[in-house]
């Protein structure tokens, strides 16, 4: 479930990536898949949104979005969509890749810097805080130096698959967790 009738912390759940069929199953797309797993388990389909150059979707008055402005221009879809439902940056959720992080391992935070993380980047710049959540999925780190865009944008190899599949599986948990039982006993849960 997304939420629940007036309990909900987060109001807009956003998950992080780029659009088009070359980046579906890169690393970079975490965000969309942990987005697209809320909206099955929820029953909710994501239709485009002209307006707010996003896939959107709406359970009550909890809101579900994938931008689709490519990863480095987020801000520019969350921005306006949040604005338009009158939702304070608190109640902005954003779900992104990690590669700091190990595969499998979910980080929650209440705030903070975009930890070069060009998405996040955008959406603090738009919201002028950092005052945002963001549940960090691990991706893994780089293989070679200095390759990190090949890195973001591969492909999860077939035997980090069952691994991948546990960890969209935890955060989907995780963002429920948030949800009915607020940010600190979700960090408290998964970090």
């Amino acid at each position: 479930m997304v939420d629940t009738p007036g309990s909900s912390t987060f109001r807009l759940l956003v998950g992080l990536g780029n659009p088009g069929r070359e980046y579906h199953d890169t690393r970079h797309n975490v965000g969309f898949m942990v987005i697209d797993q809320l909206a099955a388990r929820s029953g909710l389909q994501l239709r485009p949104e002209r307006a707010w150059h996003a896939e959107v979707g709406r359970s009550g008055d909890v809101f579900l979005c994938k931008p689709l402005t490519y990863m480095n221009r987020s801000g520019e879809s969350v921005r306006p969509l949040s604005s338009f439902y009158k939702i304070p940056p608190h109640e902005v959720l954003v779900v992104l890749d990690d590669m700091a992080l190990p595969l499998g391992k979910l980080r929650f935070r209440p705030s903070g810097s975009a930890g070069g993380h060009n998405g996040l980047q955008s959406i603090i710049e738009h919201f002028r805080t950092p005052v945002i959540a963001r549940l960090r999925v691990g991706i893994g780190d780089k293989t070679q130096p200095g390759d990190a865009i090949g890195h973001v944008l591969g492909k999860f190899s077939s035997e980090e698959a069952p691994l991948l599949k546990d960890t969209l599986a935890r955060a989907v948990e995780a963002v429920q967790c948030a949800q009915t039982s607020g940010l600190p006993a979700a960090m408290n849960a998964y970090n």
